[in-house]
């Protein structure tokens, strides 16, 4: 379970965010501009953090009362080699090298639920990690070398379940793949029959968990899950109701044995009682209109 240094919710005096352009950092910075607390958005067109050059630049931006938020990386569509591996873990090691420099009053790192086994159905934060790729052993390694900033800043890790909303650019399996090809050709294609079960997090819910995590200055590792999963196939159907016209849902051979993913969000609710998340059908229609008004 997270442990809040804060008990009562205080305003960081600011928050710098690595990766602030990316999806995810666009609705943090929304959710962090809605509460009035002041941030430094740096991207890679700002600071490359993959260049030992980054030591220096990010450690003149940093303030030790700074909350540094680490979304930053290499996402499996730009790559899955090692080369891309390598590239990750210089970014953290050259944002752990300015904080060491520098100092700061709390880090977040963003790491992902690819850092446990996916034959692993029901997963907890006592889940031990077991990384079966590249891409989830970059996270945990990564989380590691956050963790070993343990005693200058306090650390929370976040492990993120399947993310969705309407300035997605990855177009993974799921809500915002299957809404852009319902736009386009009319039809939703499932990997076999969309038996697979998953937990798919709208991301408003989780930049504003995020900010609950920096006004408490949260420690340790929390899973960002709702604790309610649904199968692809109802996904479907539920990205399908959003169009007048007919979507069609096309089931295909199998080619991979079907796997589930389960999260009990037990802890989450003993750090916020009072939390709640946006419900899938309520959240793929919010995005259905938004995409309408966008266009």
């Amino acid at each position: 379970m997270i442990t809040h240094q804060t008990p009562t919710p205080r305003k960081p005096e600011r928050v710098v965010l690595l990766g602030a352009r990316g999806f995810i950092g666009m609705a943090i910075r929304k959710e962090l501009d809605a509460r009035r607390i002041p941030f430094l958005p740096l991207a890679s067109a700002d600071i490359n953090l993959a260049e030992t050059s980054a030591v220096d630049k990010l450690a003149a931006a940093l303030k030790a009362t700074d909350a540094v938020v680490m979304l930053a990386a290499l996402t499996p569509d730009r790559g899955r080699d090692v080369a891309t591996l390598m590239k990750n873990l210089a970014m953290m090691q050259h944002t752990c090298a300015a904080i060491k420099k520098t100092g700061c009053a709390h880090m977040v790192y963003f790491s992902s639920d690819a850092v446990y086994d996916s034959a692993v159905s029901l997963v907890s934060e006592d889940t031990p990690a077991s990384p079966q790729d590249l891409y989830g052993a970059m996270h945990y390694t990564r989380e590691i070398m956050a963790r070993s900033l343990a005693k200058v800043p306090p650390v929370l890790v976040l492990r993120p379940t399947l993310i969705y909303g309407l300035d997605d650019t990855h177009n993974s399996y799921g809500p915002n793949r299957f809404r852009r090809a319902a736009q386009k050709d009319g039809e939703i294609t499932l990997f076999g029959g969309g038996e697979e079960t998953r937990d798919h997090l709208h991301v408003d819910d989780l930049a504003a968990l995020t900010v609950r995590c920096l006004l408490q200055r949260s420690t340790g590792i929390l899973n960002a899950a709702t604790g309610i999963s649904h199968s692809y196939q109802d996904l479907a159907e539920i990205v399908a109701r959003q169009f007048k016209n007919t979507v069609e849902i096309v089931k295909t051979p199998r080619a991979n044995p079907v796997t589930h993913r389960h999260y009990d969000i037990t802890d989450t609710i003993k750090a916020f009682p009072d939390i709640r998340f946006i419900r899938l059908e309520e959240g793929v229609a919010r995005v259905h209109l938004e995409m309408l008004e966008k266009s």
